[in-house]
């Protein structure tokens, strides 16, 4: 499948945080704004998408809440700035979801579990996955998205995995392989 093809039809956008519209700290978190870079072409591309997309979601795992290196304040600071900037250069973002649980928690949001996908079809029940892409840079995005039962492209990097393009349709290497193509 190609990617004009993946994106024909496709009224909706899922896209990942970390390695996605900013630059992933391996190992890390990003715990405050001032950690935070956009990746190259990111705020051109999200542009490109408010054109494209009804409706732009970002869903995120935020585990350095669980493991309390940051607290549920300083990211809604970072998704705070994180939309005033995209809003700014033009682009939108309709929600941000995160989960803050641990991996080991029992019952959890995390991905590749859906509930923050079901979510945002709550809170926008417009929202029809099957009409739906997600954009994520890991497998757990990728599972995710089939979960949910969305198309799936992977965002590749130098720390991209054969398990990471398990569950993917498309492969690119940047946000903005994609937004050229839009019209």
């Amino acid at each position: 499948m190609t990617l004009e093809k993946l994106i024909t039809h496709k009224k909706y956008l899922f896209l990942d945080r970390d390695g996605v519209i900013n630059k992933r700290l391996l190992g890390g978190y990003i715990t405050k704004w001032e950690d935070f870079e956009f990746l190259p072409g990111v705020l051109d591309a999200l542009k490109k998408f408010k054109n494209h997309f009804d409706c732009i979601i970002i869903i995120t795992n935020q585990q350095g809440i669980g493991k309390g290196l940051m607290s549920e304040d300083d990211v809604k600071l970072i998704h705070q700035n994180l939309l005033q900037t995209i809003i700014s250069y033009g682009g939108k973002i309709d929600a941000i979801y995160h989960c803050p649980m641990l991996k080991t928690d029992a019952n959890n949001c995390r991905k590749p579990d859906i509930k923050m996908a079901l979510k945002a079809q709550a809170d926008f029940t417009e929202i029809n996955f099957s009409q739906s892409i997600m954009i994520g840079d890991t497998d757990s995005d990728m599972e995710f998205a089939k979960n949910a039962g969305m198309s799936r492209i992977l965002l590749e990097n130098e720390h991209t995995t054969e398990n990471d393009r398990k569950w993917a349709e498309i492969t690119m290497k940047k946000l903005t392989d994609l937004s050229n193509l839009l019209k």
